[in-house]
């Protein structure tokens, strides 16, 4: 039995922040990106900084972001170190609304999905990790690692 990664993550960290209940902003999937930002909210990458390295991505968990200056947990992704010179913004996008999309095995999280997700807690159903503006300044932070 597979047991869903990001509840074992929360469970181990107690740090599951979750957006407020909300409709899901519609994103159209062009390949491996979502060109339209998800948000008409300008994007803060200081914003961005602050939610990957804090509670409510907890990216630390799995990458190494050295450019923070925090310590990272583990190893079991790749480090984000450059990603903006190795992928579009509308490519992160997608890698943080949904990277299940491109692959199924991932343990990264759907930090923008709702549907189809197995054992979430009843507090957490119909909720994003991640709101439309918080994945945008996301985003944002990790284009500026050239």
């Amino acid at each position: 039995m597979r047991v869903p990664v990001w509840g074992l993550l929360c469970a181990a960290t107690a740090a599951c922040a979750v957006a407020a209940p909300q409709a899901l902003v519609p994103y159209r999937v062009d390949g491996d990106a979502i060109h339209a930002p998800l948000s008409a909210q300008p994007a803060d990458p200081a914003r961005g900084r602050d939610i990957l390295a804090g509670r409510d991505a907890n990216c630390l968990l799995c990458h190494a972001v050295p450019e923070t200056g925090q310590r990272f947990m583990g190893n079991i992704a790749p480090p984000l170190s450059g990603i903006g010179a190795r992928l579009s913004a509308a490519q992160l996008r997608l890698r943080i609304v949904d990277q299940s999309r491109l692959n199924p095995e991932t343990v990264m999280p759907s930090y923008y999905r709702i549907d189809g997700l197995n054992r979430v807690a009843a507090v957490y159903r119909g909720k994003p990790v991640l709101s439309a503006a918080q994945i945008e300044d996301v985003v944002a932070y990790l284009q500026t690692l050239k």
